[in-house]
């Protein structure tokens, strides 16, 4: 009788080493372009280092972001900074969730951005730049970092059930959210000023749950409502500390778009033949030239994980726990999948249909099944708005300023904010 074949075990390729014991140094040194470096020195998409003394694999391109998406494949608990992650989604999030706790917490804050709602936010978020062009000519500057923050903090606000008192409140807040989001990346003093305005935020955000939960009334239809009474895969209703953090998931990221809108604006600056196009453009213009933005300008730089499993890939072999690291704005300018990724060129997505994975400024993969934004549909919604607004409503002169992107700073924005003035209605 014969033998049964042998089962050849798998043959492991090895995964290339960075130079140095540790290089926490170097990416606080070099920022977005930590990972991108490493793998051009080393002529791979894929490197193993240790950063904070830890192991860790790093790795970018469209291959690696269809891998590190796969729904399951990956956690995020014990994979980002734990002032970076106080500082954004918070502990008890959706983010942290896996399973079927994540897939029903998921599909609440998927709900949230139905087309009608992003509608309402958009007009909240148009009408609030409306009422800032009738006051800009009466003054002599404005910083557009600081103006788009403001009218999108508002507009959030209003749309999700939460609006905004005063004059007063809307400026609390949006320097609560505005150094939230600056210091997520940051060590030392950024990072603490965002993390003590997140515990006042935390509170506020937490004495809405607890009054809608006592009766007060509300719109049902809103972020607000539905998260408050929002049951998760156990039967049970958030606790109001973990509702608290949802809502601020909501709010925070909308702020966050200002950003966008900033390059957006530098953008058309650099290439005033774009201005032109996006003022009398129809909405496939705005959506190429939005979508390069977002995938030129820098914004979340890369995203960890931990295996919740051993598996194989692309010859190469990973235990559980490993860590990971997506290099997630060098995968949007990689080689290999966007030619002349280092220039500027909207028209490079007509007719693009895209993988889901290759375009990832704010994740991959399906955002009703893993880990990939939820509100990417309004991100690119409330910056098209408002960039076409910019274009066809206003007129202004940009003074000569220092728009220099460091790319070592996380998050980074030009380093004036941009500043504009003259602004003259059209």
């Amino acid at each position: 009788m014969n033998a049964p074949p042998a089962t050849a075990l798998p043959v492991h390729r090895a995964i290339p080493q960075a130079q140095g014991f540790d290089n926490t140094i170097a990416l606080l040194e070099e920022g977005y372009r930590f990972i991108g470096n490493r793998c051009d020195e080393l002529g791979s998409d894929i490197f193993g280092t240790r950063l904070m003394l830890r192991a860790v694999v790093c790795m970018r391109g469209e291959a690696a972001a269809r891998m590190f998406y796969q729904p399951g494949r990956f956690t995020r608990k014990g994979a980002l900074p734990p002032t970076a992650m106080a500082s954004l989604q918070g502990h008890g999030s959706a983010h942290v969730l896996d399973g079927e706790m994540h897939r029903v917490r998921k599909a609440m804050m998927m709900s949230l951005q139905s087309p009608a709602s992003r509608a309402r936010l958009v007009a909240l978020a148009e009408a609030g730049w409306r009422e800032r062009f009738e006051r800009w000519p009466r003054l002599r500057r404005r910083v557009l970092i600081q103006e788009a923050q403001a009218v999108l903090c508002r507009a959030a606000c209003a749309w999700a059930g939460v609006p905004l008192a005063s004059v007063e409140e809307e400026v609390m807040r949006t320097a609560e959210f505005s150094a939230m989001i600056d210091g997520a990346g940051a060590v030392g003093p950024r990072n603490w000023l965002g993390l003590a305005l997140r515990r006042h935020t935390d509170r506020w955000a937490r004495e809405h749950i607890l009054a809608v939960r006592a009766g007060r009334p509300t719109d049902p239809e809103s972020p607000l409502a539905a998260i408050a009474f929002h049951r998760d895969a156990d039967g049970e209703v958030l606790s109001n500390a973990d509702a608290a953090v949802e809502l601020l998931n909501v709010l925070r990221p909308t702020v966050a778009v200002a950003r966008y809108i900033v390059f957006g604006a530098l953008a058309m600056h650099g290439y005033p033949e774009w201005r032109a196009r996006l003022a009398g453009g129809d909405d496939a213009t705005l959506e190429m030239f939005v979508q390069e933005v977002r995938r030129y300008y820098p914004f979340i730089p890369a995203m960890g994980g931990r295996a919740n499993l051993a598996f194989d890939w692309n010859g190469l072999h990973f235990e559980k726990g490993d860590w990971v690291l997506l290099d997630m704005y060098g995968t949007n300018r990689h080689a290999g999948t966007w030619p002349d990724g280092e220039l500027f060129r909207p028209e490079r997505f007509a007719e693009r249909p895209g993988s889901g994975f290759d375009l990832i400024p704010q994740g991959g993969g399906d955002p009703a099944l893993g880990h990939r934004c939820p509100g990417e549909a309004a991100t690119i919604e409330l910056t098209k708005s408002a960039l076409r607004l910019l274009a066809s409503e206003i007129a202004y002169d940009v003074p000569d300023q220092d728009v220099a992107i460091d790319l070592a700073r996380i998050p980074a924005l030009p380093a004036s904010g941009f500043v504009i003035e003259n602004v003259r209605r059209v």
